[in-house]
């Protein structure tokens, strides 16, 4: 049984998480401040919900904080629909948001999708363009060096590497690695893929290639 936790400053919102997570079988504990949450615990959850906007430390602030420390997936809860504002989250190893007001479906759907990925079961080796995958550990390895990638980094790069060639749009690519059935929001792939790009230029690597007007692919 998955344990979440989730933190925000509205304890109207914190109970609506709550209840409908528990309903769909998750264990959740909720906080109303980032400090409230220790972070030895941190390593219990399968997954976090996190407000953007907190008083004291602040969901970016703290994401930033902990992103080293656990690997579990990241999820925002913002009202802010800027996006300068997604970038800051998934830059500091975010690895999806939920825009405020969001509805139970859309909730319960971001986070079976998340949690599914988590738990699917991954076998073998891969490798292409000089880089190895291990997909039993969801590791990406240059020369036995390991890229530091965030799940949905990882899951961009396993998916594109596994269809080599062919090219996907931003919605394509969304919908394979989170499994959301609403509307994509192509600025989500656009950040992990400049991030994913950024991790592999210090080996001197581009795996990534951009078709205009079309996608991505790996080449």
């Amino acid at each position: 049984m998955a344990k979440i936790l989730a933190v925000d400053d509205e304890p109207d919102i914190l109970a609506l998480i709550k209840n409908s997570l528990q309903k769909n079988g998750y264990i959740v504990t909720t906080a109303e401040r980032a400090e409230e949450v220790k972070i030895e615990s941190l390593a219990d959850y399968d997954l976090i919900l996190l407000d953007v906007m907190m008083p004291g430390l602040d969901g970016i602030t703290y994401c930033q904080k902990i992103r080293d420390i656990v690997d579990c997936p990241i999820l925002f809860l913002t009202a802010k629909t800027m996006e300068t504002d997604v970038i800051n989250g998934l830059d500091v190893g975010a690895d999806d948001y939920i825009s405020k007001p969001f509805g139970i479906g859309e909730l319960c759907a971001r986070v079976n999708a998340h949690l599914r990925r988590e738990q699917r079961e991954k076998h073998n080796i891969l490798c292409a363009s000089g880089i190895r995958f291990d997909l039993s550990s969801k590791e990406i390895s240059v020369k036995g060096k390991v890229i530091p990638l965030t799940k949905s980094e990882y899951g961009i790069c396993e998916f594109l590497a596994r269809n080599r060639g062919q090219v996907f749009s931003k919605e394509q690519i969304y919908e394979a690695i989170f499994g959301y059935d609403g509307e994509s929001d192509s600025s989500t792939v656009s950040v992990h893929i400049k991030n994913i790009r950024a991790k592999f230029a210090v080996y001197d690597l581009s795996p990534i290639s951009t078709v205009w007007g079309i996608g991505y692919k790996w080449l």
